[in-house]
Formats: C-alpha cells, sequence, structure tokens
C-alpha cells in the first residue's frame, strides 16, 4: 500500500523532523535579523526593505514574509536587538561609579553598532507609535545601571534622599551624547571626568566642618 510504504520512508520516532524544521526556522531568523541590523547601520529605519533583506540575507521573501508579517514588523523586532545594555559597576564611590559607566559608554558609542542607527530610530519614532516604544525601552535600559548607582549612593547617605535622579542621568550623560551626535569631539578620560564632577557636584553630600568656639572679637 501507498500509505505503508511512505509511512517507511518516514523518520523514525515522530519528533525528529519537527527539531530540524525549527532549527531550520531558527537559522533563517537569525540570518534576517542579523542582515537587517547591519542594514540599518548603514542606512538607518528608512533604508529597510524586505526586497534588500532578502537579497543580502539569501532568505526568500516567502519565507521573511512567514515570520513577519510586514517589513515593519522586522524592522520593529531588529531594532529592539540593536541596543546593549551596560553593567552596574561598584567601585565603592559614586564618582568612581559615574567615571566606569561613562567610559564604557564612551567605548561603546565609538565601537558598537546601536549608535549610528539610534537618531534615525529616533526620527522615525516620532511618526510611529511602536517605534516609540522601542525607543522608550532602549532609553529604560541605559538608564538603569545610572539609577541604580545613584540610589546606591543615597542609600550609603552620598545622596540626599531627594535628590532628582533622573536630572542627575541626564547631566551625566547629555554632554557625552551631544559630542557623539552633535560636536563630533573626542569623548575622553579628562572630559569624562570633568563631566561627572560637574553632575555630582551639586547633588553630593558633604560632611559638615564642626565650627570652633569664636575667639573674643578685636576691634
Amino acid at each position: 500500500m501507498q500509505d505503508d510504504e511512505d509511512a517507511g520512508r518516514r523518520p523514525q520516532g515522530g519528533d525528529i523532523a519537527p527539531r530540524k524544521l525549527d532549527e531550520r526556522v531558527r537559522r533563517s531568523r537569525e540570518t534576517v535579523l542579523r542582515t537587517t541590523c547591519e542594514i540599518l547601520a548603514l542606512r538607518g529605519v528608512s533604508g529597510v526593505s524586505v526586497d534588500e533583506v532578502s537579497k543580502l540575507s539569501g532568505v526568500a521573501k516567502t519565507t521573511i514574509y512567514r515570520q513577519w508579517r510586514t517589513g515593519s514588523d522586522l524592522v520593529l523586532e531588529a531594532c529592539a536587538l540593536i541596543s546593549t545594555s551596560q553593567t552596574t559597576p561598584d567601585t565603592g564611590t559614586l564618582s568612581g561609579d559615574a567615571n566606569a559607566l561613562l567610559m564604557e559608554l564612551a567605548r561603546m558609542l565609538r565601537e558598537e553598532k546601536w549608535p549610528s542607527v539610534l537618531p534615525s530610530l529616533v526620527d522615525a519614532a516620532e511618526r510611529d507609535a511602536d517605534l516609540a516604544r522601542i525607543t522608550g525601552g532602549i532609553q529604560i535600559d541605559h538608564t538603569a545601571p545610572y539609577l541604580a548607582v545613584l540610589k546606591r549612593a543615597q542609600a550609603r547617605g552620598d545622596l540626599p534622599a531627594d535628590t532628582d535622579l533622573p536630572t542627575v542621568v541626564a547631566q551625566l550623560v547629555g554632554p557625552v551624547f551631544y559630542r557623539r551626535w552633535f560636536s563630533r569631539e573626542p569623548i575622553d578620560a579628562r572630559f569624562v571626568k570633568r563631566v561627572v564632577s560637574a553632575a555630582l557636584s551639586g547633588a553630593i553630600v558633604r560632611p559638615v566642618r564642626p565650627v570652633g568656639p569664636v575667639g573674643p572679637l578685636t576691634r
């Protein structure tokens, strides 16, 4: 019987073929997303199209559309993958932690792909609510370690409990972003040290020196 012959040719165990199929799907997804991220880094959000992704990745458009309903869905998923979160340092001091974070941020802005994508993503997010949510998530990821070291400083008593932490974060990262995307000046250790000093100078709690006895007034 035809059914018996077909059964003899089918893989035994029932779940071997699905695993192979899942592996092929996984590999094609990874290839498509990697290619999309590369196009984003080179051309920005507006430069991505399914046609171009298919051409450069070697994955058929029909396969891409089986995984992502629209090209916008593909861009959204790729954009969510481009950013890299920073780790939270623990140097023992707030200024040391802030210096470590900003030096690492400076390295990321020089070496990683997402800094070249982010301006076009922010621009596109002005007109696309889904992309706006992506940029919001990136912002939360990037500020998390800064907020963590500031809260730890509060717990140590180095910062007042009522310190406006988001404002301090903006004072730390704002000048670095400005140099990366606007002035294009070097983001070196000297610059980072000045930024940290300026941002924390008005926030760090300084010990109050005891006032000694007042001596006699002289005319």
